[in-house]
């Protein structure tokens, strides 16, 4: 109740921040390409700072080489990786970077691990000392970096290295990071004055204003109940206010009265509103400050993620891990004596989630984006370990091989429970080389005779992966991922069974992933980006009582979801509100906004690049024959699409020259000519019936303008158009054909007709929000255009112009990551003077791709967060632990929050009697080939006692009493009714029950899972 209550408490505040269940830039050493996810994260200032500095990190264990990993990948500029150890077998089960060989060779750590964090990325030099560092060690070389990190050192070390860092000028922000067995905890001191410049990392949003008062204080509705989103104290700048201008401009501080409006002061000298305008928060830096690790542990400032553990508290302040003997009385005694036991041990998942957190703040020192942590953040695992405590202490000793630190913390029974696992892992993009790293440390599915991990991906390497997706190098891309993925994590551990398929986890592959498949599993986990895959796979779960791990990241956000047979709720139980669709009027006549741009933009690629050439291909693949469908067209029949197809091909260009002046054309028609109809058809004064303006806020009046070539994003646009239209028409064009001099060549000769305002347009501009976007190929065409495109193609033949080759076109696929194939060029200058022409502001190349490719930002310190989390659980399903043991997290590395709560558990639902069930019930009957419609109710009956009233396999309906005829089916074999798949043994049906009493509704049941014969197997 305690972290229901908290969450309540704070879902007003970082309910925007958490995930929902979904220009070229001119610093030129920006490490990875620019197409690099974190960039939409971080941002460039943020990036060009980590470019620019230095970090020492010390102790190559299991949490330093996760630190050392997560920062090399985010790009910093150089990284001195410390250590003094020796490799030791030992390290194998923590420190993926160390290998067998390195242990046989008594290389030092730091040594074995430099190389290969290099690795990770080229543009960051990464040294390596193993000096010593001590009470001894003069502290002065730390000068030189902007931030250190100890971990695995003494308490009292951590504190002479804090209290020498923050003395300096400026002071050099440390972090102390420790994991101790089950307890892990993180230290953050970043100066007595800390300026954050954006403290949450969201976008802020234009926000538009239905009225504002005159008064004082003057108050601010929001448009259509819009929240807001705001708190009070806050500052927020108003644009394009009508009447009351003089607000325009200004930043007001707001105080928040509801969520949709809010008090900003004394508007009486003001003129009256009057209509439209909009506000966007002000974001404002912020300073924090910090105190050393001694004044801290007197007075801790800490996160704690899990609020049914309060009393954890005291084991961090001043004591934990160096001092357990000398505990206060208040600290938890089965903690102490957890801690006791495991402390020298190592829970690599546990490592992981909490590298991925202070890596997090690693980033934050260095670029003073997001809120740092304040001070201290607390972590334990005690769940894992509380059941074993009857165990044996032997169970725990080491035995010297890699997996001693684990046996540490979960002894060998687990361990070996571990190494027989069946997993299937769907997706081996980032989080999924997180989770493959984590089974290689704990050896997951590593018996030959009966362990496995199996694992999916059908996508290709590509450079932009590799700034998260540690396991994969330059010299990998274009390769499959999972079978790439699998080579490297055997790598880490040679004992590994992996097996690499390239397939979608679909039903089109339900005969690869069978029933069969999936009840030799025993869990399955999910590394995917997109919802109805999970949903997909949740299902399959469900049906064959598996249980399922799943994790997403948008971002600096995480989730993990733990879905166990009989005891949650599955991902299906529950589903986010459907994204809002942008109307079909606002994107083709009123945007106001610059994603409505954007997406305007996409859609136009969409249509004249990939849809229509598509649809010109399916036309002439149906009708071969130019003289065919022109005699069909001329006796009067209707072929669908033979308008649009014919006028493509009647104005098909053969040379490079053309493919401009199309690309010209276009302008003048996306620019000016549908602005001056719009204008037309609804002049600025017009009113609406209740006497208010058509256009006030949100619909802005466009502004046409003329072409000019000397403007940079006008010719872009032409160039860019031109070189679409000579991809799809397969027309060559050279380098040279692309100058300002030779475009300018073409277009001085080209004359645009003057352009008339058309009377019959003004009738067919949507102004309804919910009209939807017409079939082209269904919109009912003219008498008068049909007589245009017989004419065009009579010509076309006459003209030998319907070649084989001029049958054909070549649609493309949108690629945004590809800066030289024109599209993201297209879109970028399209949605930029569509922008223009709207007084919209205009987004940047870096802006435009994210929400053209609908790419979702991506970090790898959130990425190995929710990997660790994840893996967690796993052991937990795997000694098959109580309901209480199971956490699902959220969180936002950016503010920071962590929270961590129980599973949602499953409901019970009642069907009358005693008699309940749950989504993961399924009552099953046996039939045979004889087994008739009425056998099978009768057994239903009889079974589970209770009267089947109706009988439906997905849409088709088997019996229905009201129905007519359906009581003669009762005498057909579900053999006849139901054609039994060939992947499958069984169908499952819905089945309804007879109410207790007359006239109330029919009962829902479970799935009554149907086997077409007594062995399970279809006749």
């Amino acid at each position: 109740m305690t972290a229901l209550c908290f969450i309540l408490q704070i879902n007003a505040v970082i309910a925007p921040h958490f995930p929902s269940r979904s220009e070229a830039s001119h610093f030129l050493f920006f490490p990875f390409p620019l197409s690099s996810r974190q960039r939409y994260v971080l941002g460039d200032s943020a990036m060009h700072q980590m470019a620019q500095s230095s970090v020492f990190l010390s102790g190559m264990g299991g949490v330093g080489i996760e630190i050392a990993k997560n920062i090399v990948l985010a790009g910093v500029k150089a990284v001195t990786l410390h250590d003094t150890k020796q490799c030791e077998t030992w390290d194998l089960g923590s420190n993926f970077f160390i290998r067998k060989e390195d242990v046989l060779s008594q290389r030092r750590r730091v040594e074995a691990v430099c190389p290969r964090v290099t690795e990770l990325n080229p543009y960051v030099h990464v040294d390596m000392s193993y000096s010593a560092l001590d009470d001894n060690t003069d502290l002065s070389f730390l000068r030189k970096y902007q931030c250190v990190i100890l971990t695995e050192a003494r308490l009292s070390l951590q504190k002479r290295v804090n209290e020498f860092c923050h003395s300096q000028q400026p002071p050099i922000r440390f972090i102390g990071c420790d994991a101790y067995g089950i307890c892990v905890r993180v230290f953050c001191d970043f100066g007595d004055e800390f300026e954050v410049s954006d403290p949450t990392g969201e976008e802020p949003k234009e926000i538009f204003i239905q009225t504002i008062t005159q008064d004082n204080p003057g108050v601010v509705t929001c448009m259509d109940n819009q929240p807001h989103g705001l708190q009070t104290g806050q500052s927020v700048v108003f644009r394009e206010v009508n009447g009351m201008v003089e607000l325009n401009s200004s930043v007001r501080q707001v105080s928040v009265l509801s969520p949709h409006s809010f008090a900003i002061g004394d508007t009486s000298p003001f003129q009256p509103y009057a209509h439209g305008g909009f506000f966007v928060l002000v974001k404002t830096p912020k300073t924090y400050r910090f105190e050393t690790m001694e004044q801290q542990l007197c007075d801790p400032k800490l996160l704690t993620p899990d609020f049914s553990k309060p009393e954890r508290t005291d084991i961090l302040t001043s004591h934990f891990p160096s001092s357990l003997l000398s505990f206060q009385t208040s600290v938890n005694a089965e903690l102490v004596r957890c801690l006791s036991r495991t402390a020298r041990g190592t829970l690599p998942p546990l490592a992981a989630a909490v590298g991925g957190l202070a890596s997090q703040e690693v980033l934050k020192a260095i670029t003073g984006k997001f809120a740092p942590l304040q001070q201290w953040f607390y972590l334990d695992a005690i769940e894992v370990v509380g059941p074993l405590q009857s165990v044996p202490a032997e169970e725990f000793f080491p035995r010297g091989d890699r997996y001693d630190g684990l046996r540490a913390c979960i002894g060998e029974s687990m361990c070996q429970q571990l190494h027989k696992l069946r997993v299937f892992m769907v997706g081996c993009g980032a989080i999924g080389c997180e989770m493959l790293k984590n089974f290689a440390l704990l050896g997951v599915g590593l018996a030959k005779s009966s362990g496995e991990v199996c694992i999916t991906d059908p996508d290709l390497i590509e450079k932009s992966n590799l700034n998260r997706q540690f396991l994969f190098r330059p010299h990998h891309i274009q390769k499959p991922k999972s079978t790439t993925a699998a080579d490297a994590t055997c790598d880490i551990n040679p004992d590994l069974q992996v097996d690499a398929h390239l397939n979608k986890v679909c039903p089109a592959t339900e005969s690869i992933y069978s029933d069969s498949f999936y009840t030799r599993l025993n869990f399955v986990v999910t590394a995917l980006d997109n919802v109805e895959a999970r949903r997909y796979v949740d299902s399959r779960c469900v049906s064959n009582q598996r249980a399922l791990l799943d994790s997403g990241t948008m971002g600096t956000k995480g989730h993990t979801e733990i879905i166990v047979p009989k005891l949650t709720e599955s991902y299906n139980s529950h589903r986010d509100p459907p994204e809002e669709e942008i109307p079909f009027c606002t994107l083709k006549s009123f945007p106001s906004v610059i994603e409505h741009t954007i997406q305007w933009a996409r859609d136009k690629f969409e249509n004249a690049f990939v849809h229509k050439p598509s649809m010109y291909n399916s036309f002439w693949q149906t009708h071969n024959s130019a003289e065919g469908v022109l005699q069909r067209m001329q006796a009067g029949e209707s072929l669908d699409g033979s308008f649009q197809v014919i006028k493509l091909l009647s104005r098909r260009p053969s040379q490079w020259e053309q493919c401009i002046a199309l690309a010209r054309v276009k302008f003048e028609k996306y620019f000016k000519r549908k602005a001056l109809q719009l204008l037309h058809s609804f002049p600025l004064d017009t009113r609406l019936k209740d006497g208010s303006l058509f256009w006030q806020s949100p619909k802005r009046p466009p502004a046409p303008f003329d072409f000019d070539l000397n403007d940079s994003m006008h010719f872009t646009f032409i160039v860019s158009t031109a070189r679409l239209f000579a991809g799809i028409y397969n027309i060559p064009y050279s380098e040279q054909d692309l100058s300002e001099e030779a475009v300018t060549r073409v277009l001085a000769g080209f004359k645009i007709p003057e352009y008339r305002p058309s009377e019959k347009v003004s009738f067919s501009i949507k102004t309804d929000e919910t009209a939807k976007k017409p079939d082209l190929v269904k919109m009912p065409i003219s008498s008068e255009e049909e007589r245009e495109a017989i004419s065009q193609l009579e010509e076309a033949i006459a003209t030998d112009n319907v070649t084989a080759e001029r049958l054909q076109m070549s649609p493309l696929q949108f690629e945004k990551d590809d800066d030289s194939n024109g599209h993201m060029d297209f879109v970028t200058s399209a949605s930029a003077l569509r922008a223009r022409m709207y007084s919209i502001e205009p987004a940047d190349r870096l802006k435009t791709k994210r929400i053209a490719g609908k790419i979702i930002p991506a970090i790898a310190t959130a990425t190995a967060a929710v990997a660790g989390l994840v893996a967690l659980e796993m052991i937990k399903v795997v000694g098959a632990y109580e309901f209480e043991s199971f956490k699902n997290c959220f969180f936002n590395l950016a503010i920071p929050v962590v929270v961590l709560t129980e599973p949602a558990a499953v409901k019970r639902t009642l069907i009358r009697d005693d008699i309940y069930f749950t989504i993961w019930d399924c009552w099953t009957i046996f039939g045979h080939e004889d087994f008739t419609l009425s056998d099978f109710m009768n057994a239903v009956r009889e079974k589970y006692g209770i009267e089947p009233t109706m009988v439906v396999h997905g849409v088709k309906m088997l019996y229905v009493p009201v129905m007519p005829g359906h009581s003669k089916r009762l005498k057909l074999t579900m053999h006849k009714l139901i054609k039994p798949s060939v992947d499958r043994r069984y169908v499952d049906l819905t089945v309804s029950f007879a109410p207790e009493a007359d006239g109330d509704d029919d009962l829902p049941g479970p799935p009554v899972r149907y086997y077409f014969s007594r062995n399970g197997e279809t006749p």
